[in-house]
């Protein structure tokens, strides 16, 4: 007598995104509290070709857009780091430890943070102080259009059927680019935000984008 088996199909629990929807709730409200009340209900034309003179509340504006930036990055890659550090699994705070989107908000945090501590200490150092203020109101343009780029990706990625695999290489050739074009906007921007000493430009982009940005690779992916 044959012998009997008995299949059974594996079930797909489907994953709870609400709180994809939430974070790019919240940032849309951020986006919508800096145009209607910080920038006095400036539109986005405006927003985005206001010159630094003619320009106020520049620190809250880059505060909110870099936070935006952080969390919506974080939203889309968190789900392709492939491991947490044991560091991370094995400690706990009153029975919790971070899960992969907590993990990666924290490590793109604290990497912008020290890249912007040591941009400040940078421009200070050589006595161009004052270039730092245009730099971050220039840069404020630049992650506020990308930032909406990326809440756009994420709504794609978790909403929409594609291929995650796939779509992730689009996302580090299109990242790729992105970063060439960041570092040509600044070095070629009128408003001449960086260093103006050719060896202090090449130490900036090369300590100062290049490097982080490879430990960020390091820290998430390997």
């Amino acid at each position: 007598m044959p012998l009997s088996q008995t299949f059974v199909d594996p079930v797909r629990i489907p994953e709870n995104t609400d709180w994809v929807i939430s974070i790019l709730l919240g940032c849309i409200f951020l986006y919508i509290f800096m145009m209607n009340v910080i920038e006095r209900q400036a539109n986005l034309k405006d927003f985005l070709f206001q010159k630094y003179f003619d320009s106020s509340n520049n620190l809250p504006n880059w505060i909110i857009t870099s936070v935006v930036f952080v969390l919506v990055l974080s939203v889309l890659i968190s789900q392709y780091v492939p491991v947490l550090p044991r560091f991370i699994t094995e400690n706990q705070v009153f029975g919790f430890h971070l899960n992969k989107f907590g993990y990666t908000l924290a490590v793109i945090s604290l990497f912008y943070f020290i890249r912007t501590s040591l941009g400040f200490l940078l421009y200070h150092s050589i006595g161009d102080g004052k270039k730092w203020n245009i730099f971050y109101f220039t840069s404020t343009k630049m992650q506020f259009v990308i930032s909406i780029l990326l809440m756009m990706l994420c709504v794609a990625h978790y909403y929409f059927p594609i291929e995650k695999n796939k779509a992730f290489e689009i996302y580090v050739v299109a990242f790729s680019f992105v970063f060439i074009f960041k570092v040509l906007f600044y070095m070629f921007h009128k408003n001449n935000i960086l260093p103006q000493k050719w060896y202090y430009k090449f130490l900036y982009i090369c300590t100062l984008q290049i490097a982080p940005l490879l430990m960020l690779w390091k820290l998430l992916f390997f």
